[in-house]
C-alpha cells in the first residue's frame, strides 16, 4: 500500500504528536513520583521502600485525626534529612526533625486533623535507600 504525500505527512505528524505526549506523561509520573500516598493495609500498617538520588526527596503523605497513633520506623542506607510535617496555611508544622540521620523510630500522636507527610531528603552525593514502616496504634 502506497501512501500519499499527504497521508505521510499526516503520519509523521502523528508520530511527533505521538512522542510528544509520551515525553509529557512519562515527565509528570517521574514529577509525582517522589510523593507518595500512604494507603494502609486492614491490619493498619503500610510499608514502602524508595530509591532517592542525591538532592532529591520523597515523601509519604496521609490525612490522620486527632487521637491517631502511628509506629514509624525507617532505615537508609546513607544519612538524609527526616521530618513528619503538614501545613497549616503557608506554614509548616513539624511534629519530628532530624537532620542527617540513617534510622529512627518513634510514635507520631495526632492532635490536629491534616495532611501528614514523612519527608526524608537526601543531601549526600549517592543514592539512598530508604524503607519505612508505619503501624497505626489504635
Amino acid at each position: 500500500m502506497m501512501l500519499t504525500q499527504q497521508g505521510s505527512k499526516f503520519m509523521q505528524t502523528a508520530r511527533i504528536a505521538m512522542t510528544a505526549i509520551a515525553l509529557v506523561t512519562a515527565g509528570q509520573a517521574f514529577a509525582a513520583s517522589h510523593i507518595v500516598e500512604i494507603a494502609w493495609s486492614r491490619d493498619g500498617a503500610f510499608a514502602h521502600g524508595a530509591s532517592v538520588e542525591p538532592g532529591k526527596f520523597v515523601e509519604l503523605c496521609g490525612k490522620l485525626a486527632p487521637g491517631d497513633s502511628i509506629r514509624w520506623e525507617f532505615a537508609a542506607s546513607v544519612p538524609v534529612d527526616f521530618n513528619i510535617h503538614y501545613h497549616v496555611g503557608k506554614e509548616a508544622e513539624f511534629p519530628a526533625k532530624q537532620a542527617q540521620v540513617s534510622s529512627g523510630q518513634d510514635t507520631l500522636r495526632v492532635a490536629v486533623r491534616e495532611d501528614y507527610c514523612w519527608m526524608w531528603s537526601n543531601k549526600s552525593s549517592s543514592r539512598a535507600r530508604v524503607d519505612v514502616r508505619l503501624q497505626r496504634q489504635n
